[in-house]
């Protein structure tokens, strides 16, 4: 469709204008014809960018408008420069000056208030689109908690650590010897049997065997290989042996072992401080007692039971019969212990003569159960959130 007559596109002889009062008229009814235009709503811009097919109308309406009065090649404001302007006689040049720049900043000020009213109402749509109602209640993300496992460990480390221990770390890949050899248990010791574990499968020719550990004991080793005595440490950590899963098994388990290494440890030291920490943890009204025992790397070595936490240590339970969980004996095995073995300095160069001390190892696991009644050693392991839940 040809554009409708514009006489911005003639000069102003050709249009048959050579008086000035004739040039304000003419530059009137431009001024006139813009403000009729920029009012037009978005719909009529573009009904008006196809009747009148206007340069450069693939554009939205206000840019098509803009381009249409300041386009640098074909805008009106250019079409007055070089149609009236610069072929206007002397005598008109200027009045046309004066009328152009008038025009000129008329319509630049009209499309830059344009602008900042389309911006605006932008802006008003983007807020509406992502208006947030601060009135809702917000949503509700759950709180994580620690595992009661990690909450055992954490409970046991600060009642030693109030006492002067340290707590170490350590692999849970091992080898023999820092697993059992150094620990007083030779190749073919029958106690072996009962730490029986899972091997690692290397390729030939590995210099040596490795496996997952089946207590924390290897990080005593280490620790006193490392350090001169005092030594007074705790090992909290994963263990796994070779055990069959049911209610009070599993192959992968928990354990914090402890060490105390000085001169003139003694029994009494060892039995003090086990006492402390059980009744720290279950309670002050709990009683102790020690029944001798056997492990390859203590001497001598002792069982350490508690009066029965669920019975009161009375053997009956609440209903009248024989307690379920210490089989009516009113104590319950917690954990075995002991004063270390003379044999077992001679594998940090310790002087045996001159030093002393005590190691226990306890379950974690079968603490927890204890403390929180928990019948099945499973639950730990299955991610059951309605368990874990009971233990924030």
């Amino acid at each position: 469709m040809p554009n409708i007559e514009n006489p911005t596109e003639k000069s102003l002889a050709e249009l048959g204008i050579n008086e000035p009062s004739a040039v304000e008229a003419e530059f009137a009814r431009v001024r006139e014809r813009f403000d009729r235009q920029i009012v037009l709503p978005a719909d009529e811009i573009r009904n008006l960018m196809l009747r009148e097919a206007w340069v450069g109308s693939e554009s939205d309406p206000a840019t098509s408008l803009r381009n249409f009065w300041v386009g640098r090649k074909s805008g009106v404001l250019t079409l007055i420069t070089d149609n009236w302007l610069r072929k206007a006689p002397p005598s008109l040049k200027g009045v046309v000056g004066k009328q152009f720049n008038e025009l000129k900043s008329h319509i630049e000020r009209k499309l830059g208030e344009q602008r900042q009213r389309l911006e605006a109402e932008a802006d008003q749509i983007t807020l509406a689109h992502d208006h947030i109602d601060l009135s809702l209640p917000g949503v509700t993300r759950p709180i994580g908690s620690h595992h009661l496992i990690r909450q055992v460990f954490q409970e046991i480390e600060d009642i030693f650590v109030s006492i002067g221990f340290s707590v170490v770390e350590g692999p849970e890949i091992e080898t023999p010897y820092y697993n059992f050899e150094a620990l007083n248990i030779p190749e073919f010791h029958p106690v072996r049997d009962d730490m029986d574990t899972f091997y690692l499968d290397l390729p030939k020719g590995a210099p040596t065997p490795l496996l997952l550990r089946t207590h924390t004991s290897p990080m005593q080793i280490r620790t006193m290989e490392k350090r001169k005595p005092p030594v007074r440490v705790i090992v909290p950590g994963k263990v796994y042996r070779r055990d069959n899963p049911d209610a009070t098994h599993s192959f992968i388990f928990h354990q914090v072992e402890g060490l105390a290494v000085d001169a003139d440890i003694t029994f009494c030291d060892f039995t003090g401080t086990i006492e402390y920490f059980v009744k720290q943890f279950f309670g002050p009204g709990v009683k102790t007692r020690f029944r001798p025992s056997y492990f390859p790397f203590t001497e001598p070595s002792v069982e350490f039971d508690v009066s029965c936490i669920f019975c009161g240590g009375s053997g009956t339970s609440a209903g009248g019969g024989t307690c379920s969980k210490c089989k009516g004996a009113g104590w319950i095995e917690l954990f075995g212990a002991g004063m270390v073995d003379p044999a077992v300095y001679g594998f940090v160069n310790y002087d045996a003569k001159t030093v002393s001390g005590f190691a226990f190892g306890m379950g974690i696991d079968r603490l927890a159960m204890l403390k929180y009644q928990i019948d099945d050693i499973q639950v730990f392991f299955q991610n059951d959130v309605r368990f874990l839940r009971q233990f924030p």
